[in-house]
């Protein structure tokens, strides 16, 4: 079989999904004066700036105190308040684990969970800044459902969910530009994936960030013959148990992608799934247990094996293993 080859394509119009993370909280919050957000001295990266201005005694900054941010979040849910806790994923997510345990999950508080700049957003920072653990830590509290968006239009609707539902959650978002993929209007329902391209010889999973790139590895298959299914599976927990034991059954083989380490993430998820249902061939690219080092994400993102090509040249090898 021939090698592919990259197609050249237009130019397409990214969008920064804090961008409509930021919009649709302030669109809320015009509507509901029981929505405060609270941050730790990240007014700027959690693109908080228009609702300081909007409601100015309605947003909370710790200053650099994440564990506190946590129960301040906490204490505003039991006090009637609905509150949006934002920081930089890998700081709320590490620095204040046991209180996200304890004061959130464990509480059941209505407390929404905002990862900003996750995964390798903040590459040129190094390890100390990337957020590839955060699926691990979080998809294993009860009570906590994860949820990574594909774009601007899915991080809208995830956010109005997380507004309307009773309960925590942690919404992981990128500050990496991204294409939109789904439909204007487009409803989130936790726990359901969309199927973004239809395809009977293997399948191909991600979330956020690399949702567009596995649309592209999936055009690439398409050119060999190959007619992959494409599913956007945002939430890890509760995972879509139903469509991966489809595909599964249906394609013989599934490949995920993420940018997180291979380890407890989408790529745990998803194989919990399969061999506890029905186990076929399957392929988990992500960052392969290691600090991932310094440089952009885009780029890391390609070292590490996830541009499109690669994805799809894995995804071949994996239809031969059927």
């Amino acid at each position: 079989m021939n090698a592919l080859t990259q197609t050249g394509a237009p130019a397409e119009k990214l969008h920064d999904c804090r961008d409509a993370f930021a919009e649709t909280l302030e669109r809320l919050a015009a509507a509901n004066d029981t929505i405060v957000a609270v941050c730790n001295d990240s007014v700027g990266s959690s693109k908080l700036g228009g609702f300081k201005s909007k409601f100015p005694e309605r947003l909370v900054n710790v200053g650099i105190a994440e564990q506190n941010m946590i129960g301040v979040g906490a204490g505003l849910a039991n006090g009637g308040r609905l509150p949006f806790v934002c920081a930089a994923a890998c700081f709320l997510t590490g620095r204040a684990l046991e209180q996200i345990k304890a004061d959130i999950s464990y509480s059941n508080a209505n407390v929404k969970l905002i990862g900003i700049s996750s995964g390798m957003a903040y590459g040129e920072l190094g390890p100390t800044h990337h957020s590839i653990e955060d699926f691990a830590w979080t998809r294993v509290l009860p009570n906590l459902p994860v949820i990574a968006p594909c774009d601007r239009i899915e991080t809208a609707a995830a956010v109005e969910w997380a507004a309307s539902y009773d309960g925590p959650c942690f919404l992981r978002l990128s500050r990496v530009g991204v294409p939109d993929l789904l439909p204007e209007g487009h409803v989130f329902v936790p726990g359901r994936a969309n199927l973004l391209r239809d395809g009977k010889d293997v399948t191909l999973i991600a979330n956020g960030t690399l949702t567009h790139r596995i649309l592209k590895a999936a055009a690439l298959l398409a050119e060999r013959g190959v007619e992959a299914r494409v599913l956007n599976m945002a939430t890890v927990r509760p995972i879509d148990e139903e469509a991966i034991i489809s595909a599964a059954r249906e394609t013989g083989a599934i490949l995920t992608a993420e940018e997180h380490s291979i380890f407890g993430g989408l790529g745990s998820a998803v194989a919990e799934v399969v061999v506890d249902h029905q186990p076929v061939p399957m392929k988990r690219l992500g960052v392969p247990g290691v600090y991932a080092h310094t440089g952009s994400a885009e780029m890391l993102l390609d070292e590490y094996g996830m541009a499109p090509l690669a994805i799809a040249e894995a995804a071949l090898a994996l239809v031969k293993r059927k």
